[in-house]
């Protein structure tokens, strides 16, 4: 079988990816707590109303009949075909709610001929509490992987690999608050998922590397070259992986449909900046808190009965 040798330096600009990460959680940030997120109906609360229709629905002129009859903050989306459409209306204070669902479809009616399939309400109360819910969850998982690879591995790994999940998370949240694009239950559900992507393929590179520490004091290797040559070492395992996830990813976005595109969009940006954040962040500050080899051998020497 043959075998390819590969040899980037990757950890030659292991600063300048530092530098240009920190600018872009600052940038991220910024956006985050000045313009906020265009939170869905899941988050801020809201009317979600699916009809069917015999043929295609005519989407372009359910979404006119919205705004000339006033329902503001709506949206028409297709749902799983081009013969359903899922309305969504986000609470208005000045609207009864309890009632908005039956005067949409009552004005509906007068224009298009349909069938209703099911109507939802969630309240802004509940919303938040999904919102507060999912905020201390993902807290809780990062507790627990820092408890985990610090159990597993030396202390300098554990802050390796949060920093990498922190800066993962922090820059999807980025991108949804530039964007403005909906982001919704599934949108967060797509940054746990992340985390988890994120993590394996951090925890592989996290392997090699102290694998390759075990025989780093006596053929008397220095730390970065170390850690670039683990990273090379796993790079065709994190490429075909991340290609192949790509691509179905790509396919859900182009034929997926609306529904599908936020949850599809923030898995994309998850895998690409997970695989950066594996070997510019993760690894790179390993060096940064310059670890050694004799560090991970006397630790696994201590683990030993």
């Amino acid at each position: 079988m043959r075998t390819i040798n590969i040899n980037f330096e990757f950890m030659k600009w292991h600063k300048s990816a530092v530098y240009a990460s920190v600018f872009l959680i600052l940038l991220s940030l910024f956006s985050i707590f000045s313009k906020g997120f265009n939170y869905g109906v899941d988050f801020k609360g809201g009317t979600l109303v699916e009809i069917g229709f015999v043929n295609d629905a005519p989407i372009d002129e359910i979404r006119d009949f919205l705004v000339e009859n006033n329902y503001l903050k709506s949206s028409a989306q297709y749902f799983g075909s081009k013969n359903n459409i899922l309305i969504r209306i986000q609470n208005i204070i000045s609207t009864n709610e309890s009632n908005l669902s039956n005067n949409l479809t009552i004005d509906l009616k007068k224009e298009f001929d349909f069938t209703l399939k099911r109507v939802e309400y969630v309240g802004a109360q509940v919303g938040e509490e999904l919102r507060d819910q999912g905020i201390l969850a993902a807290l809780i998982a990062l507790v627990l992987i820092m408890i985990y690879i610090t159990l597993r591995f030396e202390y300098r790994f554990s802050i390796g690999a949060i920093l990498a999940l922190i800066h993962d998370v922090v820059l999807i949240m980025g991108i949804f608050s530039i964007s403005q694009i909906e982001f919704n239950l599934s949108v967060f559900a797509a940054i746990l998922a992340v985390i988890g992507y994120s993590l394996n393929d951090t925890i592989v590179v996290f392997d090699r590397i102290r694998e390759n520490f075990k025989s780093a004091i006596i053929e008397n290797t220095n730390a970065t070259s170390l850690v670039n040559q683990s990273i090379n070492q796993t790079l065709s395992r994190t490429l075909i992986t991340s290609l192949t996830t790509i691509l179905v990813l790509l396919a859900l976005i182009f034929f997926g449909g609306e529904i599908l595109f936020g949850f599809s969009f923030a898995l994309l940006i998850g895998v690409i900046i997970g695989t950066y954040s594996s070997i510019y962040i993760a690894s790179a500050t390993l060096l940064l808190l310059n670890i050694s080899a004799k560090d991970v051998v006397i630790e696994i020497d201590d683990e030993k009965p």
